[in-house]
């Protein structure tokens, strides 16, 4: 008797465990990612990913920065390097045309989201930055150049 009480109860945690959260998880994901798109869109930047800005340098049309310091490497085809939290004070070493594209990273994405933010607040109006940085960049199987800073 107990057996026949067990079977169902062992089915019921299997699906509760393995089907439910597949049902519940996917609606969050869904409304995470809205959100995040919404916070973006108020901040005024994007965020991209490395397979984004992989698919992006094939054909490069951006100004591309790095913002991390201190210096831990760059990603191939780096315009310049402009310390993330002195951006507002190197404009000069942008595009003058606030409407050019502008891609921005760093080690991680957590400098390059404080730049993108500053950038936007500024008026530029095609910021992006990467997300999880040149870890996450590395971590794709992507390259990064080390060694000492190529100053363009």
């Amino acid at each position: 008797m107990g057996e026949k009480k067990l079977i169902p109860r062992l089915a019921a945690a299997l699906i509760l465990l393995g089907f439910v959260p597949l049902v519940l998880v996917a609606p969050l994901v869904a409304v995470a990612q809205t959100a995040q798109a919404g916070k973006e869109a108020r901040a005024g930047f994007t965020t991209l990913t490395s397979a984004q800005l992989a698919e992006m340098l094939l054909r490069k049309d951006f100004y591309f920065v790095n913002v991390h310091t201190p210096y831990e490497g760059e990603i191939k085809d780096t315009d310049t390097f402009i310390v993330f939290d002195r951006i507002g004070e190197n404009l000069d070493k942008l595009p003058r045309d606030k409407n050019e594209k502008i891609v921005l990273y760093c080690q991680s994405g957590r400098m390059s989201e404080i730049a993108a933010r500053e950038l936007a607040q500024l008026g530029y109006s095609r910021v992006s930055h990467v997300a999880g940085g040149m870890i996450d960049w590395k971590r794709q199987g992507h390259e990064i150049i080390e060694g000492t800073p190529r100053r363009p």
